[in-house]
């Protein structure tokens, strides 16, 4: 199960967060209520997913796994930014 997690987290995040979700109980032990994953779902997927998977590596994160969201968290900025610069891109008529 846990391949087929990573398999879709490189074709899409939020894939492989709903998947965590249908078929696990990983997202509910990360976080306390239900309201976090579903905006970082929609906001920031793949920092949403990074600590999800570092939490559970020892039910907490700390040290190198805050490097690691961290990361991530570049990851979503950059891809916000990047939407911005094509959507700035497009002729308009």
């Amino acid at each position: 199960m846990g391949c087929l997690i990573v398999l879709l987290a490189f074709f899409s995040p939020r894939l492989a967060l709903f998947a965590l979700w249908l078929f696990g109980n990983l997202l509910d032990r990360a976080y306390e209520d239900w309201w976090v994953p579903l905006l970082g779902f929609f906001v920031l997927p793949w920092t949403t997913l990074a600590y999800a998977v570092m939490w559970s590596s020892g039910n907490r994160v700390e040290g190198f796994d805050w490097f690691i969201v961290g990361l991530a968290f570049l990851v979503d900025i950059s891809s916000w930014s990047q939407s911005g610069r094509i959507g700035r891109r497009r002729p308009t008529r």
